[in-house]
């Protein structure tokens, strides 16, 4: 049975309702201790390419741009998506992930493509 599927910045207070936490950067979030950030998996080959994340930079102009690139690197991400399909079998998930932006993230493309 599939479950549910959560977003929340890695800064925000980590609370019992998260399920299992997932962190999604390729980098950690800075200023954070792994006691802090409470990540039970750190996923970070489902994170967008290096070349993908400098090159959006969080520029809300690029998003739509941003977003159907990034889809189309989970498409080829098999891998790293099945992994993150086989944990979400099991229990809800947060995705965390340390943009400011709550709206504009790959946490965002991540659960749009998951719910596919």
């Amino acid at each position: 049975m599939k479950k549910n599927l959560f977003l929340k910045r890695v800064y925000d207070p980590p609370e019992d309702s998260d399920g299992l936490r997932v962190l999604v950067d390729r980098v950690w979030p800075r200023g954070l201790t792994k006691e802090k950030a409470k990540i039970d998996v750190w996923l970070k080959d489902i994170a967008p390419s290096t070349e993908l994340r400098k090159w959006f930079a969080h520029d809300v102009a690029k998003w739509k741009v941003f977003h159907e690139k990034y889809t189309t690197e989970l498409l080829h991400n098999k891998p790293a998506v099945e992994e993150l399909r086989k944990l979400l079998s099991k229990q809800n998930i947060t995705l965390v992930f340390g943009a400011k932006d709550v709206l504009h993230n790959q946490a965002v493309v991540i659960k749009e493509f998951m719910s596919k």
